[in-house]
């Protein structure tokens, strides 16, 4: 049941600290006040609170709304604070501040390289910068990717090497809806990446490690080569590395669709529910402990050391770091205090999570991990008094399905926010996947402890295999029913907020019985219809052109209301990923499904009529005969690939209003056309540099 609210707030103090210092984090990054503003409140806070404190018992008390406001504006300084501290472009030292063409940059990679199609890929750290013999000492991450080339040199973990090559800052691609790929690695403080050949820079002798990633790096690979030897389906080798330590790598991509569109994807992503699981079992191990008074103390400090080292092996992952943090809490809350509030704990833990690192607040794990966390707590028992059997192998199954259930009813408006789409049969699908997975990494950690007996490996790592093929074909066949996800949901955050009012609103009324609850519900649920009703209202009313940022290709989607006509390369109708990536995140935004024609819309080979509006689409060579003397008008020119003529002579024969570079444009005759463009003094729009370019026709 829910707590009363002042019984809750005395149980549970530091979630009102966590909203203040979520509040400052928010306020800072989207205003980027400077940081001398925040010392002056926080100094004045504490000066007012210890002014406070030596003031009378009578003006204590009733000014104690003061000394309450004055704390939560110390601790939103704070927030803020942390906020500005953790942005890479604060530092002094930051490589963007101190960058020069002309030097020499030394890095240490922070990882072994990761094989991509045409290159190989690593995070590394920028040392030094060397110019006119002085080295000046720098700070920054960027992502190297280094040519693939026999002429490579052996490059790990700590390697060491030098360049002089531009570093290009990170960019999105602009278009319409997609993932905010530079705000993501700005977050873990990359903000530049450079592309190395043999011969673009030297290995240096020396090598940077840290002793506790070499000795992680060596375990992983003993983990990894166990796995290998005795797990031999593709799919099953990968699944099995990324349940047991996160490695993805071998993750074969159609299978890792599948477990997102059936609802159990969180199986694959080392999470709470792993480090649950550990948690359980060093539970068991240890039960004879709890027996015996001298060794009490030592139950919680050795599982606390167990999922930290498992946390560790399994490469030290945000997401797994957070949920050790919380475990971590929950643990140490359970056996120093007599009582203490669940939701105290998991605020607590946040709290320290934030302090870490402020932009975790933006990662999906962690608003899906205390979410889910918090839905479990509050609706499980609720869940599950609403079926009772005897019978206790069902009883057991029901309560797993009960903790799935519980587990959604907070994270849907998250799930819905940033992944647009529902998995309707996410209960079948955890019903058999969740306790599968359970036995599965049990079955890996039990192959890891018999692993230099290779006969009982070999038996255990069969038993494994055939475990992960039964559930993937499980998987499978839930995605193959109709109607299994529910995909092209687009909200707000305004509406994912009202979501979550009326599900809190609604479960007080069903808990508490109190109206108050239902009328919240209610309004918020109006109010979440009356912003939908709206956003399809634009929809209805919408009409404009896209030209999207896709890197050698070109799409362009002519959007009438609620329906969308697409002129672009056809091989790209047939890649799936460069569909998901670039185009379907701005159909879902634009709320349009594909139409074979449009009203207003007439092609006619190069040239488009659209509404008022006349489109010249080049990306080869046409014939410009002209009888007359007379320019034929262009609102809009769009250039892909290698067209000819150029310019000068398109403008002999057209009035061009603006021209359009789109990403398959080549980059060579790039300068030289717009160049011709300013000479003529026509608009041009570079989507590569800038983004999709989107005209809206109302």
């Amino acid at each position: 049941m829910l707590l009363p609210a002042i019984y809750f707030w005395k149980k549970a103090p530091f979630i009102r600290l966590l909203i203040s210092l979520i509040t400052g984090i928010i306020i800072q990054w989207h205003c980027q006040v400077a940081s001398f503003v925040w010392w002056s409140i926080l100094v004045i806070c504490i000066a007012g609170s210890i002014f406070f404190f030596f003031t009378s018992l009578s003006h204590r008390y009733r000014l104690k709304f003061l000394n309450g406001l004055l704390l939560l504006l110390s601790f939103i300084s704070i927030g803020a604070l942390l906020a500005w501290h953790h942005d890479i472009r604060h530092s002094k030292n930051w490589a963007g501040h101190c960058y020069k063409e002309t030097g020499y940059f030394v890095v240490t990679l922070d990882e072994t390289l990761v094989e991509k199609t045409n290159s190989f890929k690593a995070n590394a750290s920028i040392k030094h910068l060397i110019e006119k013999e002085k080295v000046v000492p720098l700070h920054g991450e960027i992502i190297i990717y280094f040519k693939k080339d026999s002429l490579l040199p052996p490059l790990l973990y700590g390697s060491q090497i030098i360049f002089k090559k531009t570093l290009q800052e990170i960019k999105n691609t602009g278009n319409p809806g997609g993932f905010d790929y530079k705000q993501y690695l700005l977050f873990q403080g990359i903000t530049h990446q450079v592309y190395l050949k043999p011969g673009e820079f030297s290995l240096l002798p020396s090598a940077d490690k840290k002793w506790l990633h070499s000795f992680l790096d060596v375990a992983r690979d003993k983990v990894l080569n166990i796995l290998r030897t005795n797990i031999n389906g593709d799919k099953e080798l990968g699944l099995a590395e990324a349940l047991l330590i996160g490695y993805k790598d071998d993750l074969d991509k159609t299978l890792v669709q599948s477990y997102t569109n059936t609802g159990v994807v969180h199986i694959i992503a080392i999470s709470g529910l792993h480090l649950g699981l550990i948690y359980w079992l060093l539970l068991q191990l240890l039960k004879p402990f709890q027996r015996r008074k001298y060794l009490k103390w030592a139950r919680p400090a050795i599982i606390i050391l167990g999922l930290w080292l498992f946390s560790l092996l399994a490469g030290a992952q945000p997401s797994i770091l957070r949920s050790a943090v919380m475990f971590t809490c929950i643990i140490l809350g359970e056996n120093l205090a007599k009582k203490t509030s669940i939701y105290n704990t998991l605020a607590l833990s946040a709290f320290m999570l934030l302090c870490c690192n402020p932009y975790w607040l933006w990662d999906v794990g962690f608003q899906l991990s205390y979410s889910a966390l918090l839905s479990i707590i509050i609706f499980m028992q609720p869940v599950y008094n609403l079926f009772y059997t005897k019978n206790k192998l069902l009883d057991f199954f029901w309560k797993l399905n009960a903790v799935t259930i519980a587990a959604q009813i907070l994270t849907l408006p998250v799930s819905i926010y940033h992944f647009h789409q529902f998995p309707v049969h996410f209960l079948l699908t955890n019903f058999v996947a969740v306790p599968l997975s359970s036995i599965i990494l049990l079955g890996e950690i039990f192959l890891c402890i018999v692993s230099f007996i290779p006969a009982i490996a070999l038996l255990i790592g069969k038993a494994v295999d055939w475990l992960i093929t039964l559930m993937n074909i499980y998987v499978e066949k839930i995605e193959w029913l109709p109607f299994s996800l529910w995909d092209g949901l687009q909200i707000n955050i305004a509406q994912a907020i009202l979501l979550f009012f009326f599900i809190t609103g609604t479960s007080y009324w069903l808990f508490e019985k109190k109206k108050t609850g239902l009328q919240i519900g209610l309004i918020a649920l109006f109010c979440f219809f009356g912003l939908r009703g709206l956003s399809f209202r634009r929809a209805d009313r919408q009409k404009k052109i896209i030209i999207y940022n896709v890197q050698k290709h070109r799409a362009i989607d002519f959007i009438n209301g609620r329906y969308y006509f697409f002129a672009g390369d056809a091989d790209l109708i047939k890649n799936d990923f460069a569909i998901n990536f670039h185009l379907k995140p701005s159909r879902i935004l634009q709320r349009v499904e594909p139409r074979s024609s449009l009203n207003n819309l007439v092609i006619d080979n190069n040239y488009v009529s659209f509404g008022m509006k006349n489109i010249l689409l080049l990306d080869s060579t046409i014939s410009l005969a002209s009888n007359s003397d007379a320019k034929y008008p262009i609102d809009l020119l769009v250039l892909s690939k290698n067209p000819k003529p150029y310019i000068f002579r398109l403008n002999n024969f057209f009035t061009i209003k603006q021209i359009v570079f789109d990403g398959s444009f080549s980059e060579g005759k790039l300068k030289h056309w717009k160049k011709d463009c300013d000479s003529l003094h026509i608009p041009y729009y570079d989507v590569a540099e800038k983004g999709a370019f989107v005209m809206n026709l109302n």
